[in-house]
């Protein structure tokens, strides 16, 4: 009689995936961070074994630790939430939640990122200017 793992496989590049999903970054974008094709990133994302030295890579590119991408399961993602979520939390359809961090320091946060992507907008074109002159 054979004995079953009772513990599922880990497919590491459907965690890449899924993990690139819930960041909300298209294959294209991760792909351009890492310095690879669309297609190769498609390649690795069917891969079910990564080096690690890659999965490294792809974790810092997604800023997750290298743990989160091994042990990846839409099951833990599902508990966070629902622990989140408590059915008190919820009065008359407002969902009563206090966020862990301050609101406005992530707005100036994003506005500083905007601003440091637009400088670099200017200095691009500038340098395209130049070169024609």
């Amino acid at each position: 009689m054979e004995t079953k793992d009772l513990k599922p496989k880990r497919h590491i590049g459907r965690n890449i995936c899924r993990l690139r999903e819930i960041r909300g970054m298209k294959q294209e974008t991760l792909a351009e961070i890492l310095g690879i094709s669309q297609q190769k990133l498609s390649l690795i994302e069917n891969t079910e074994e990564l080096e690690d030295q890659k999965i490294t890579e792809i974790a810092k590119a997604l800023e997750v630790n290298t743990e989160t991408i091994k042990s990846y399961s839409d099951e833990k993602v599902l508990s966070i939430i629902n622990n989140t979520f408590h059915d008190n939390a919820f009065q008359n359809g407002v969902t009563n939640y206090t966020p862990t961090f301050n609101p406005i320091d992530k707005v100036a946060e994003l506005y500083e990122r905007l601003l440091k992507a637009e400088q670099e907008k200017v200095a691009f074109l500038e340098q395209l200017l130049n070169k024609k002159e």
